[in-house]
């Protein structure tokens, strides 16, 4: 978690404190509610841990930037607890979100060059996983799973329109990166063997496809998905058409 650019709290725990402000940003969240984020198990010594991290979390956040810490306030009464105040601007998951979502419109409109620039500015404000060193309880592994799915799901929409406005040169070595990371999201496999295929290149377009095959039988019990199967008929055609055709066919649809 990273504030400005390039700082971050000095401690994990206060990270995972920050976090869970930020992530629910305006919102009071309880010491109580803390324990429960942090710890699937809290401790007995959780309270006085969190209320000591949050006192250590000002200090680091006026290390910062001076005057910071009178962001994350003290909320009294009904609603006591911590709230952050943060406004979606300045925070990039709200900024991702809707940047995705507008990535995504360009491309259901059929707009694939605008779709194109939009959605590599956000992919751009990732600089990697969602996660990794959060507390792996089961409250930041839900949100790690809903923000890595929807970062793919960026990534993915970026490949499709990449694909459509015949953007394709160094497209294989993205696609083939991002499965490194989501090896069973099957569209990357249809992604990754229609660039082989619309650049000429069959032999790498079944080669990609016997990859998949292999992966989702022997990890998954399945058989090859319908679309890359669909795919392995273009390549062994040498239809490059066809290929393009199938990755229109499977966009977003409205």
């Amino acid at each position: 978690m990273k504030v400005l650019g390039g700082d971050e709290p000095s401690s994990p725990l206060r990270r995972a404190i920050l976090t869970a402000l930020l992530l629910r940003a305006g919102q009071a969240i309880t010491v109580a509610e803390f324990a429960e984020l942090l710890w699937d198990e809290p401790p007995a010594s959780a309270a006085a841990n969190i209320r000591s991290h949050l006192t250590a979390l000002r200090r680091d956040l006026d290390d910062i930037e001076p005057g910071l810490s009178r962001r994350v306030r003290t909320c009294r009464g009904s609603l006591s607890g911590y709230a952050l105040d943060v406004a979606p601007e300045e925070f990039d998951v709200p900024m991702f979100m809707v940047s995705a979502r507008h990535g995504r419109n360009l491309l259901l409109r059929g707009d694939a060059e605008r779709a194109v620039a939009a959605l590599e500015k956000t992919v751009a404000l990732w600089r990697g996983p969602f996660g990794p060193s959060l507390p792996p309880t089961r409250w930041f592994g839900a949100h790690a799973a809903g923000l890595n799915s929807a970062r793919f799901d960026a990534y993915q929409d970026l490949f499709t329109a990449a694909v459509l406005a015949d953007r394709t040169g160094t497209l294989s070595y993205r696609i083939e990166s991002a499965i490194a990371e989501a090896p069973y999201r099957q569209r990357f496999w249809e992604l990754l063997s229609a660039v082989h295929c619309i650049n000429g290149d069959a032999v790498g377009a079944l080669d990609v496809i016997g990859r998949c095959q292999r992966l989702f039988a022997d990890d998954l019990g399945l058989d090859l998905p319908p679309n890359v199967a669909a795919m392995r008929t273009a390549a062994l055609n040498w239809d490059r058409a066809e290929a393009h055709r199938l990755v229109a066919a499977l966009a977003p649809a409205a």
